[in-house]
């Protein structure tokens, strides 16, 4: 039996900001999803959409490019890195609306935690959008879908 992977963030079972100031800046890219699964009165909501806020999936994807930025405002111990590049996703598909956001940076630490944001804050946003046609909207699936760079090599998920 191999001993579980140690936890970065607490030492001594307190938390802490992981120090990288040693590590090498290098090239690092994450891709995460979500899913937005809507009842019917929302999908005809958003399928013949007027809502004076504007098209629920451009505001999710300009939400999600913005969540990708404030990562280190929202999740306590995560770095404040440069977002070289962002692209959110977000299409309606049969099984409801599907989230797919790629965030890169050049940086000592990996952007997994600004992916994730961006799919998460994307969702929130579909779901603030169609709300006044069903409080049943239900935001699922969100997962890392692969990463490259960093120490930790590449990662890739398993497909469903």
């Amino acid at each position: 039996m191999t001993d579980p992977p140690e936890l970065t963030h607490f030492v001594g079972g307190l938390p802490r900001m992981v120090d990288v100031s040693s590590k090498a800046v290098t090239a690092r890219t994450a891709t995460a999803e979500a899913w937005v699964r809507l009842p019917p009165a929302a999908r005809a909501a958003l399928e013949n959409s007027t809502n004076p806020k504007g098209d629920p999936l451009t505001v999710a994807r300009l939400a999600g490019l913005a969540g990708s930025k404030k990562t280190s405002d929202l999740i306590m111990l995560c770095h404040p890195i440069p977002v070289t590049g962002a692209d959110v996703q977000v299409t309606l598909e049969e099984g409801g609306v599907h989230i797919v956001a790629t965030v890169r940076t050049t940086a000592p630490t990996g952007v997994e935690m600004e992916a994730l944001t961006a799919a998460s804050v994307a969702a929130l946003n579909v779901y603030d959008m169609l709300k006044a046609a069903s409080k049943a909207i239900e935001i699922t699936g969100l997962r890392l879908l692969s990463k490259t760079g960093g120490k930790s090599g590449d990662y890739q998920a398993n497909e469903y």
